[in-house]
Parts: C-alpha cells; structure tokens; sequence
C-alpha cells in the first residue's frame, strides 16, 4: 500500500482550500506496512464514515499534578485525604494557552469547532468526514478488520501535521494507533455444578463460607474478613467500567443475589452511558462478574455501570480516556473506580501510542487527586502478557499490561486455592517499559529484585513501575449468565473483589466524616503492608510454552503484589493516628513542614516526568 498522503493532493487543496500549504507539512507517524492480524475491510466506501478525531495536548506542569497527589496519598503527609476539588486539578493539569491556541487557530481556519473538552482542557475531540480527515491530516483513513476479534477500527498508515503544532500535540487518535481490542485470556466459563469437572471439588453451597467448591460471595466474606452488613454512610459510590459494548444484566443479578446474598432485598445497579454508549441488557460474563460481585459484597454501597464504546469496534484505549474525562467532568466523581480490561503496553515504536498511554496514566492521577481509588485488574496472560500470550509461543520478552503499568492506579492480580492461597498461573505481573518505578514502591520492589538475582535477566526492565500491587481470588467464581450458572475466573474477577473491600472500607471513614481513600498505593506500601496475608507459592509462567516466569516469594512479588486483603486490618491501619486528623473537606495545610514535602515531593515528581517525557 501506497504511504497515506500521497494519494490526495487534490483533495487536501478541494476541502481545505489550501489553508496549509503541503510543503509546511511535518510527518508525524508512518507505518511501513499494516501491522499484523488487521487487514483491509471489503466493505469500506472511502468518505463515507464520520471519525471523532482526539488531539492530546501535554499539560504545562506536569510534575506539579503528581507531586500534589502523593502529597494527598501518602499517610506521613499532613494533607493526606485533602483531596482537590475539580478546579484545582483542572489548573493542575491543564496545557500551555499558547498550545490550546495554536491547535484552536489550525481548526479554525478550516472551519472545524472543537465539539468537546476535557475539564482540564488538556485533549479536545472534533468530528469530520473521513474524506476531511484526509485531508486536515494529509492521511488516507481506512477501515480495518481485526482478525482474532472480528472488529473493525478506522485508521490509517501515516499522518502529516504542520510544523509548528509537532510539540503543542502529543497525539491525534485515532491514526496510526493499531491498538488491538482487549480480549480475554482466562480459561472459558463453565457450569457450575457438581458434574462440570471442575479442577475445585465439592461445590459449594450458597450458604457456605468456604471457597474449595467455588467462589462466592460468603466464602469471600469468611476468607478477607469482609462485612455483610450494609454501607449506610452518605456520599459513597462505586463505579463499575463497561468498555467496547459488554453489557450487565438486571436480572441476572437479581438471580445471583436471591441465591447467594439473599439478605440483600433491593440490590441493583445504575447505568450512566457516556457519549452515545449504552448498556445492552444482553448481560455478558465480564459484566455480569463485575456487577454481581460489586452489589454482591460492597453491601448497600450505590454501584454504577458506566458504559462506554461499542461492540463494533471493541474494547479501545479510546474508552479508558473517555471514560476518565467523563468522571473529571462531574462535580463529584466516584470515590472507588473498578475497570477489568488490560492492553500490551505500548512498544517503544509507538511514539503516538505511547503519548496515549501516558495522557490516560496523567487522567488516573488526576481521579486520584480528587479522591477516586482506581483500581484495575492485571491481566490473565501471565508473565508474558495481558493480550500476546494466547498468540502464541516465542516471545523473547516479557510484555507487561496497560493500565496497570500506569503508578497511579492500583493493579489486582489473582490466587487460587485456600489455606494457603497460592498464586495463580495466569496472573499477570512484571515492570513497564514506559513508566518508571515510583518511589513509594522502591523497598519492596528491590528487596524482590535482590531476591530475584539473575533469574529472567533481559527479559524485563527492573527500573520500571512494577505489577500487582495487591491479589485477590480469581479462579472458578460462581456467576449467573442468561439465568445459568456458570465459573468465571481470571483478574477480571478480583479486580471488582478488591474495589468492593475499598468501597466498605470508605462507608466506615465517611460515616466517621473522614476523607475516602483515594489514591491507595503510597498508603499500601507503607502502613498498609501489615494487612496483607504474603502469598509465597505459585508463579505465572506459561506451562504450554515452557516459559519463564515470576515466582511468589516473601513480600512484594511480580505475581500477587504485597498479598491478599484483611478487611478488619486494613480498616485498622487506615482509622490509625494519622487518618484521624483527617478533615473532609478541609483545606490543605499550607505550614512549613508541608512545604519542605511538597518540594521533596516535587523534585521527585520532576525527575519522574522528565523520564517519561523522553
């Protein structure tokens, strides 16, 4: 195929007048040939279709954002649990005026208006004709067909911008971003009952606390030390995503819980779609998991199912940003936000995709600002991978899973078995290629790399941020899809357990009026420690490739992070002496000892985005 912006001289001078002459025009990303399992949709009429168009624009401080968030987060700080309002974090995070105009200037006089803006002004979203964002981008947009998932993306090999915008912009999407679908890798539903053959024996009944026949609401309960008495303080919330068209059944959840939590009268769940998304009611078993274990243990906490993206296209990077924005666009987002989709990082290559990847991460840090706990499921491809480890045997490299990678989200990976919990192989866990290692990880993660010593050496890069932060069951929960029961496993499963241990935990500190969570991993990986039952068995590699892996070891590993939750010694850590001082609403303290952290804080910061930057 022919590089894109070579086919349409004509075309760009038609649309747009000639607005930008093509010598002024700047490559900004090219594909030499169409990346592996897409191909050429037969049913694309070029022209035809209307494109939402992205453009990402780098925040003017950075490193201010994050040196305030691990001020708010980390329970040595006096202004831990003084999270910001929306403005605050809006001018935390907002770009350069000077860029916002250079970019408003280029659509303006091609006639384009900016349709929508993030709160903090820092991504704007147009829409056009295919054939205009040919010929705006000097690009040759197509349709594409992903053949493992049968969906179908608009993209195109190459795109040109003028000159001067190179770096107001970090990214246009969609483009040159072949990010395939999110897809699972867990092993596939099963029955629930007696004769499904099962590796678990002897199912459990619904009344029964444990957890050897299958997972369930009660044995969850009796394992973590769970509450099953209701949330009653005001305020509290828990957001479930719905990303690329899964849907959550209302009935479905109606059948659960008369079976398995049937002191729970009224549970339900709200739906809050996004853009034009909306939920199907078809009820899927990823939706379906993440609703009934969210209304079936955060007892009487409100859960909302936020809807985004659609069937036709898949799971996307495009619906995490979406989704992010949305939130930071209410006046109060959700304290708790449970997501169970993961993506391959992006590989270096990847400038645009990468660019993405970071706007997302900067999205996550800004909930996390505002007090929203962001917790995402780690991937089920092991060690090698979120997506790439079902392609095939082979890989030279670990590949690690976004968002996870992201240091301002809390990652879930899973175990399996009881007394002991061991990990579960395919729980997936490692270090990112993009983002560096934060400093509130430091002790552990070196104390793990000591231990590790050469073992997997090259395959992994030990500076980078590492993966889970915290484990959960994950293996055979028992779900109602279409009104049958069926086994679910995979981190998608303990993603949802963990957000609804942190949602119980915010009922009782909001009840006491005292500040939620938010940001969990700077708390995590100091004080919280003590309440985590240290998985040492098990590791993820891939037994049908005779692949590497991490193993579980004492402390922090690559597999089940710092361990599984107690409930009761959590709340402990987080009702101590330094949660107690703690004011809702209150203003951040502007004393001297403050100043001397934020600046350690910022220096920190500054080095951090410095390397990711670059």
């Amino acid at each position: 195929m022919l590089a894109a912006g070579l086919l349409f001289p004509s075309l760009i001078s038609h649309v747009l007048g000639g607005a930008v002459p093509r010598s002024d025009l700047k490559p900004r990303s090219l594909l030499h040939s169409i990346p592996s399992g897409y191909s050429p949709s037969e049913l694309w009429v070029p022209g035809d279709d209307v494109i939402r168009l992205t453009v990402g624009i780098p925040p003017k401080d950075a490193s201010s954002l994050y040196a305030t968030l691990l001020d708010v987060s980390d329970p040595s700080s006096s202004n831990y649990g003084r999270h910001l309002t929306r403005d605050e974090v809006a001018q935390l995070s907002s770009p350069d005026p000077e860029s916002v105009k250079a970019i408003t200037d280029w659509l303006g006089r091609y006639g384009i208006t900016p349709e929508q803006r993030s709160h903090s002004g820092d991504t704007l979203s147009i829409v056009v004709s295919s054939a205009r964002a040919d010929a705006l981008l000097a690009a040759n947009f197509t349709a594409y067909t992903h053949s493992m998932t049968n969906t179908t993306i608009i993209r195109t090999l190459s795109y040109s911008l003028p000159a001067y915008l190179h770096d107001h912009i970090a990214f246009v999407y969609p483009t040159t971003q072949f990010d395939p679908p999110a897809r699972r890798q867990a092993p596939p539903m099963k029955r629930v009952d007696r004769r499904a053959g099962l590796r678990k024996t002897n199912l459990a009944s619904a009344a029964s606390t444990s957890c050897t026949g299958a997972v369930t609401p009660k044995c969850l309960q009796a394992l973590y030390g769970i509450p099953s008495s209701p949330a009653n303080a005001s305020g509290n919330s828990l957001y479930v995503s719905s990303l690329g068209g899964t849907g959550a059944n209302p009935n479905d959840l109606q059948t659960f819980l008369t079976k398995y939590r049937p002191d729970i009268l009224h549970g339900s769940f709200a739906v809050l779609p996004i853009t034009e998304s909306q939920n199907t009611d078809a009820g899927d078993d990823e939706g379906n998991c993440d609703t009934q274990y969210t209304v079936g243990l955060a007892t009487n906490v409100p859960v909302t199912y936020v809807v985004a993206g659609d069937k036709e296209n898949g799971v996307l990077l495009s619906d995490l940003l979406d989704t992010a924005n949305f939130l930071l666009s209410l006046e109060k987002p959700s304290l708790v936000l449970t997501t169970s989709y993961v993506f391959d990082e992006p590989a270096a290559d990847d400038q645009d995709l990468q660019q993405m990847a970071r706007a997302i991460c900067n999205a996550y840090a800004q909930l996390g600002a505002r007090g929203t706990s962001v917790v995402f499921a780690a991937g089920d491809g092991g060690a090698a991978g979120g997506m790439s480890a079902s392609d095939g045997c082979g890989q030279k490299v670990f590949i690690p899973t976004f968002p996870s990678t992201c240091p301002y989200v809390t990652s879930v990976g899973s175990t399996d078995d009881i007394s002991p919990e061991v990990a579960a192989s395919f729980s997936s866990g490692g270090f990112s290629n993009l983002f560096p290692r934060p400093s509130y990880q430091d002790s552990a993660v070196n104390a793990f790399l000591d231990r590790q010593r050469n073992a997997n050496a090259g395959l992994y890069n030990s500076s980078g941020r590492a993966y889970p932060d915290v484990a959960t069951q994950g293996v055979n929960f028992a779900i109602n899809v279409a009104g049958k029961g069926v086994g679910f496993s995979g981190t998608s499963a303990s993603s949802p357990t963990f957000a609804s241990i942190v949602a119980l935990i915010n009922d009782r500190l909001l009840a006491s009026g005292k500040s939620p969570l938010g940001f969990l991993n700077p708390m995590l990986y100091s004080k919280g420690v003590a309440a985590f039952n240290d998985v040492t068995k098990g590791d993820n590699g891939d037994a049908r490739c005779d692949a590497a892996g991490f193993n579980a070891d004492t402390g922090w590993d690559a597999v089940t992070g710092l361990g599984t939750p107690d409930y009761d010694k959590l709340l402990d850590v987080v009702t101590g002496h330094s949660f107690n001082k703690l004011h809702s609403g209150a203003a951040r303290v502007p004393s001297i000892s403050r100043l001397l952290y934020t600046i350690i804080w910022m220096f920190t910061a500054v080095v951090v985005y410095r390397h990711i930057a670059h």
